[in-house]
């Protein structure tokens, strides 16, 4: 079976996937300021072929990965994300976050202005001790990495049309309660996608972290039928 590699979304680490079962998993952090240098970077350092899950940006950079070389793509698994181009909002949202870094706001507290829209009201009310995870992923991801992924943010580009030309088995992952990415941005990605499977869960945008077993149980199956 090829490699599974994680990538997780902006401003959170590899503890986006505890609690899935997935160990073994290659998980590169993000570090790149622009979308082609940061797939150039995988695909200089991954194995010739592999299957590759990744949450918001990290799904981002997987479909984008996917279509400069779907020769190297077994499968492709794309969470809680967004296929289209940024709108003038969200330009101005990532610029005003630099600005924030570079007057010396920490990646933990601009994690805490969001944090109601990372997870769902169930989990925060039910899992407390998520909030501080989330907080701690931001915490561990530190200024500078944050700093490139907001700049690699700027540099995305309409996906969505391209999507149709992918040959890649493809496992579609949307929260019901997602706000940042709702579903029906994951009904519009797994719609171009010829051989993509769509599947929802009530949660929020950090999916893996409120619905670990149920998704690495997910990935993990549809994995290996991969192999059939």
């Amino acid at each position: 079976m090829p490699p599974l590699v994680l990538l997780a979304g902006m401003n959170c680490t590899e503890d986006l996937w505890t609690g899935t079962g997935l160990d073994g998993a290659i998980r590169p952090a993000l570090l790149c300021e622009s979308m082609d240098a940061q797939v150039d970077a995988l695909l200089a350092e991954l194995p010739e072929r592999f299957v590759i899950a990744g949450l918001s940006l990290g799904a981002i950079v997987a479909m984008a990965l996917a279509l400069a070389a779907p020769e190297r793509v077994a499968g492709m698994c794309l969470v809680s994300t967004n296929a289209k181009a940024p709108t003038p909002a969200q330009r101005a949202g990532w610029d005003d976050w630099i600005a924030r870094l570079d007057a010396g706001e920490t990646p933990e507290g601009l994690q805490e202005r969001i944090l109601p829209s990372l997870l769902s009201p169930d989990a925060s009310r039910e899992h407390p001790g998520l909030a501080d995870r989330v907080r701690g992923m931001g915490r561990a991801t530190g200024a500078a990495a944050l700093r490139a992924q907001l700049l690699m943010q700027g540099t995305r580009v309409d996906l969505l049309g391209r999507l149709s030309a992918l040959p890649t088995p493809t496992l579609v992952v949307s929260g019901r309660d997602d706000v940042i990415c709702p579903p029906h941005f994951h009904t519009e990605i797994a719609s171009e996608i010829s051989r993509a499977r769509l599947v929802s869960y009530d949660a929020g945008h950090l999916l893996p972290m409120e619905k670990p077993r149920e998704f690495g149980r997910l990935l993990t199956s549809w994995r290996a039928k991969l192999r059939a």
